[in-house]
């Protein structure tokens, strides 16, 4: 077999298991039938029109942050740091065949807070939930779901297929341009080879030519994949793999859920005892977060089955199940 057989049998191995995430407009997705039918089942789906008040939709550009924000340093990727005049630069100047930057560690409420006024009201669906929570972990208490800014050229992607930390949930909102995701569930974790010290990352970084001498078992697992526009909103459940790669000059933002249905998973992951033998530390720590849970899980139900109710708005900033009920004192 010669090389453009072997490439046309890779291509046709990985095309034959790609499904399509669904879209649904926001209009006919409440947020309670979300909540139940894909945030409760695991499931990806894609939200559109999901936050259509924001001014971040008629103003962020690469240009926008280049004249705005140019002269301030950020951290890029991984140990790089620049001007983001600089990473502007390489994002417009960036093509699928020499790609350039992939802004992804600009975390918006610590490093750049001027943009929060463009991104409200907030986009319901990515609404942290149990992160807002004051029984949270101090390391793990984030009001703010940990929003962070992406931002890309043609061609740049995240540097590594994975899923998120925590067992969280991710929301995924463009803003600019086009990107596409490709998904994973979770029952397909060994077709995607993790790396053995860092369990949530995947061996494989580029899912376009995957070296079947290396992943033989890859074609074993089904892709999802989408292209998502301005105004449309990716949800990635929890311990679903996924990497994103820019189609045309991208520009979103990202936060993390934590919600009743993905909690057992987030105590074992924090919980984890790497070392062996029994800590009480890690002991005590499961505990508090089975209590802390059940607390939150009976907030909610109350906010939920009586909404309104004094009772309900008192205990809500313990478990806010929207962001009415965070800012309620």
């Amino acid at each position: 077999m010669n090389a453009v057989q072997e490439a046309a049998e890779v291509v046709s191995a990985q095309a034959a298991r790609i499904v399509p995430v669904p879209k649904i407009n926001a209009r006919d997705l409440p947020y309670e039938i979300f909540l139940r039918d894909y945030v409760a089942t695991n499931r990806p789906v894609v939200i559109q029109d999901a936050a259509p008040g924001w001014s971040a939709l008629k103003t962020w550009t690469p240009e926008y942050f280049k004249n705005n924000y140019g002269s301030q340093t950020v951290e890029v990727t991984y140990g790089v740091r620049q001007k983001l005049s600089d990473v502007m630069d390489g994002v417009l100047a960036s093509t699928a065949e020499k790609p350039g930057p992939y802004l992804h560690k600009v975390i918006i409420h610590q490093h750049m807070p001027a943009l929060l006024t463009d991104l409200s009201p907030e986009n319901t669906y990515a609404f942290p939930r149990r992160y807002c929570s004051p029984l949270m972990p101090k390391r793990f208490h984030r009001p703010d779901g940990y929003l962070k800014l992406l931002i890309g050229g043609v061609g740049g992607k995240f540097p590594l297929m994975h899923f998120d930390s925590d067992n969280a949930h991710a929301i995924i909102t463009e803003i600019y341009g086009d990107k596409e995701f490709v998904l994973f569930a979770p029952e397909d974790t060994a077709y995607v080879y993790p790396h053995e010290n860092s369990p949530a990352t995947s061996q494989i970084d580029d899912l376009d030519h995957v070296d079947l001498n290396r992943f033989p078992e890859f074609p074993k697992a089904t892709q999802y994949r989408v292209v998502i526009g301005p105004g449309e909103a990716m949800f990635v459940p929890s311990r679903w793999w996924h990497s994103a790669r820019v189609v045309t000059t991208s520009v979103s933002v990202c936060t993390n859920i934590m919600h009743s249905t993905n909690w057992a998973g987030f105590i074992d992951i924090s919980c984890e005892n790497t070392g062996g033998g029994i800590k009480p530390s890690l002991l005590a720590k499961r505990l508090y977060l089975l209590v802390a849970g059940m607390v939150m899980g009976l907030v909610e139900s109350i906010q939920r089955n009586w909404p309104g109710t004094s009772i309900a708005r008192s205990l809500g900033y313990l478990s806010p199940i929207n962001p009415e009920a965070r800012r309620t004192p």
